[in-house]
Formats: structure tokens, sequence, C-alpha cells
């Protein structure tokens, strides 16, 4: 089942430390609640690498492109997140 953007939304705004990736999620469209779940375990785990929102914002770009290009597993998508794009 996909939900709507605005359900999405509303979960990731729930939690405060999710922001940066609720944004990003909002800029990239529509997904379903274990996609929405993924995301944010994956942000969790990533989110103590970053001291600033600055910081926070990149691992977010990142956790939601890695994703879109076909990365599905949670420890790989952690990995290739804490790189920078592209490498």
């Amino acid at each position: 089942m996909r939900l709507p953007l605005a359900s999405v939304v509303a979960y990731l705004s729930e939690r405060e430390e999710l922001m940066p990736i609720r944004q990003k999620a909002q800029e990239a469209g529509v997904f379903d609640s274990s996609e929405v779940a993924l995301l944010g375990r994956v942000f969790d785990r990533l989110k103590l690498d970053a001291r600033s929102a600055q910081q926070r914002e990149a691992i977010s770009s990142r956790i939601i492109a890695n994703y879109m290009a076909g990365i599905r597993d949670e420890d790989e998508l952690v990995s290739a997140s804490r790189q920078p794009l592209g490498r």
C-alpha cells in the first residue's frame, strides 16, 4: 500500500530529528509506509555523525538519493549514505 505524501510528511514531522529527511522525502515524492520506516531508521543510524543542521540535511539528501538509485538493503544504504554522492 502506498501512502499519500501528506501522510508521509505527517509521520516524519512527528519526529523533530527527522526534519531534514521529511523535507527531502516531500521533495522526492510518495513513499509507502515501509519505505518511510526504512528511511527513518537509516537517518537515525547516521544522524549521530552529523553535528549541524547542514550536515543532517546532506545526510538526508544522500539517503534519499541512494534509495532512489536502487539501494534497498538497510545496512548497504547506511554504508553508501556515509559517503559523499558520486563516490
